[in-house]
């Protein structure tokens, strides 16, 4: 059966890159071309089956849509970035992504990509596959801690000063509603239920 494949990318050339793998392909058609996370939006409304996702994008970020489409959708999100640290590959793991390659990938890998998500397999570039491993090889030190990442420490701690979620995002360049979905994760994390158990918390971590 030929799957569908949506396209959000604001770099107009690699979009263009994308767009011809897909068209150029027997088992996949173009459902649409997105630049921004914003207008993706739409795609929860009508999904495509597969949604390759840059994470660096105007305005809201494409981990913040794959959390939105994963929330509401079967929509399997491959990432596509050039970001390569472990915190936004765990972070785009988590939210769902079910794949993560690196922009330098050649279009043969890309439709590689593509098939393996298909079969229901998890393509990764080979420094993204290391990153991952080397991730849960890490020593567990000091508990919960050790379980935020470093951008969520950073939301905890600005929180545990006072400030209010917007003066957090303007703080760390971020999106009010990114700074929010932290503090989601640093609930689950930490095992609590709000902001004033989280900075309690914080204390003896």
């Amino acid at each position: 059966m030929i799957k569908s494949v949506s396209v959000v990318e604001d770099n107009a050339l690699y979009q263009q890159a994308l767009v011809n793998v897909i068209n150029d392909s027997d088992f996949y058609f173009l459902h649409s071309v997105y630049s921004t996370a914003e207008e993706a939006m739409a795609l929860q409304r009508n999904p495509p089956d597969i949604a390759i996702v840059d994470i660096n994008l105007p305005g809201k970020s494409g981990i913040e849509l794959i959390a939105a489409l994963q929330a509401k959708t079967h929509t399997q999100c491959l990432v596509c970035s050039m970001y390569e640290d472990d915190e936004h590959i765990v972070q785009a793991l988590e939210n769902g992504a079910v794949g993560y390659i690196l922009k330098d990938a050649s279009v043969q890998q890309i439709s590689n990509a593509l098939d393996e998500v298909v079969k229901g397999g998890a393509p990764m570039s080979p420094y993204i596959a290391s990153r991952v491993i080397s991730f849960f090889r890490k020593p567990k030190v000091n508990g919960e801690h050790a379980l935020l990442s470093a951008r969520e420490k950073e939301v905890l701690q600005l929180v545990a000063k006072g400030l209010q979620y917007k003066e957090v995002a303007e703080l760390l360049f971020l999106s009010t509603e990114t700074v929010k979905k932290h503090m989601k994760n640093i609930y689950q994390k930490l095992h609590v239920q709000n902001k004033v158990e989280a900075v309690n918390k914080l204390r003896y971590l």
